[in-house]
């Protein structure tokens, strides 16, 4: 796969549209050329104790972030035509759908390849687990800042060159 981004989202409850945060890497022929972060006030505006621990992201850091909205716009044009990937996509295209849900946006039927089901299919029982750090040491990438939404959009889109 040469042309794709790599999409990453950390929420901040249960709710699948509280994303809190979105890294976004764009890849063209192979290489990437942009890459995109931003902190989003969730909906709903509150933070279940155990998203905080996993990506350490709380209220103080969202409260004066952009709504989905607005950072969606500036997204929006960066993955104009691009296939997207995720790492467990199932769950990062369910966020995405209940953000454009929740605030009322029609939603354009982006492509989601995934890179969870590719690395089973890829490495199957030859690696400990699938988990994004492990796979995408396995590719040859380091992970050091797991849980960060664009960590772990670089890891996937390292994968996503690899696998895909």
């Amino acid at each position: 796969m040469e042309n794709f981004a790599a999409i990453d989202f950390e929420t901040a409850n249960g709710a699948r549209s509280s994303v809190c945060s979105v890294g976004v890497v764009v890849v063209r022929n192979g290489e990437v050329v942009d890459r995109f972060y931003s902190l989003i006030r969730p909906e709903p505006d509150y933070y279940a104790y155990f998203c905080q621990r996993v990506h350490g992201l709380s209220r103080r850091d969202t409260c004066n972030a952009p709504r989905f909205p607005e950072v969606w716009a500036e997204v929006e044009e960066r993955i104009y035509g691009l296939p997207l990937v995720a790492h467990n996509a199932r769950f990062d295209e369910s966020c995405l759908r209940a953000a454009f849900d929740c605030y009322d946006m029609c939603y354009p039927g982006y492509t989601f390849h995934d890179t969870l089901a590719a690395s089973r299919r890829k490495f199957g029982a030859t690696l400990e687990n699938h988990q994004l750090h492990t796979v995408a040491e396995a590719c040859g990438f380091i992970l050091e800042d797991h849980h960060h939404a664009l960590a772990d959009a670089e890891a996937c889109a390292a994968i996503a060159k690899e696998i895909l």
